[in-house]
């Protein structure tokens, strides 16, 4: 369940993020489509806790450094270090396609780290972006790394859905593909999800979080490049574990 009003309040720190421009109760409130009474409570709550201020009275609003701070003592005690953000740059850079980190987040992978490929016609991705774990060859990896029990639990949640030819569309079907994916090696997703999407992931091998590295790009370019991607993406992880002497 979504809560409205937090999902409203940062809805408008998102704004200002598009905007790069203060902006009045009145702009905020006709760009949501909010009544002026329901903006103007969000803008007071965030305010008061030292988000918002004024320029001058009644002039607009626009973020205080408030929010930058809480983000760099968040991101520095990240578990996505500076040797995984490494390691995503490398198969982006050697492949020339997009690479993502990604972590679960309920029903959903949620990227945590994006390297977009540089290509005119590409995968684009944004941190922050979830995707269904089912539907996925990066959610896919990450079930993997679940116990059946967890995994049960999970995909009995899902809302299968066909967004695309090759869309699973049911708990069987995931389980089977993990199982085939599993022995292999590396998992693999081509028009399942985003359609003439094609993308290889593979999970790693952390003993106290769940990631796995995924690269992907438009099928027509990468159809007949997947050995390739999937020997780069494994040599980064291999490297990482290498460089990281907590993983065992």
């Amino acid at each position: 369940m979504i809560v409205k009003q937090v999902a409203f309040a940062l809805q408008i720190l998102e704004l200002f993020a598009e905007r790069k421009s203060p902006a009045t109760l009145s702009e905020i409130a006709d760009h949501f489509g909010w009544p002026r009474s329901s903006t103007f409570n969000l803008i007071e709550t965030l305010s008061k806790a030292g988000y918002l201020y004024e320029l001058r009275y009644r002039s607009g609003y626009y973020p205080t450094p408030r929010l930058l701070k809480l983000a760099e003592v968040i991101v520095a005690a990240a578990p996505v270090s500076d040797a995984l953000k490494a390691m995503v740059e490398q198969v982006a850079a050697r492949t020339g396609e997009t690479a993502i980190l990604a972590a679960p987040s309920g029903t959903s992978a949620v990227f945590v780290e994006v390297v977009e490929s540089k290509n005119p016609i590409r995968y684009f991705a944004h941190v922050g972006q979830r995707v269904p774990l089912y539907a996925t060859a990066a959610g896919r990896a990450i079930l993997s790394l679940f116990s059946p029990r967890e995994r049960a639990t999970i995909l009995d949640k899902a809302e299968y859905e066909r967004f695309a030819a090759a869309s699973l569309m049911n708990r069987q079907e995931v389980e089977e593909e993990i199982a085939i994916s599993q022995a292999r090696g590396w998992f693999f997703n081509n028009n399942g999800y985003s359609p003439d999407l094609l993308g290889v992931a593979i999970p790693l091998p952390l003993p106290d979080r769940h990631f796995c590295l995924l690269v992907a790009g438009p099928a027509y370019r990468l159809e007949g490049l997947v050995d390739t991607l999937v020997t780069e993406a494994r040599d980064a992880i291999a490297a990482y574990v290498k460089a990281d002497s907590r993983v065992k």
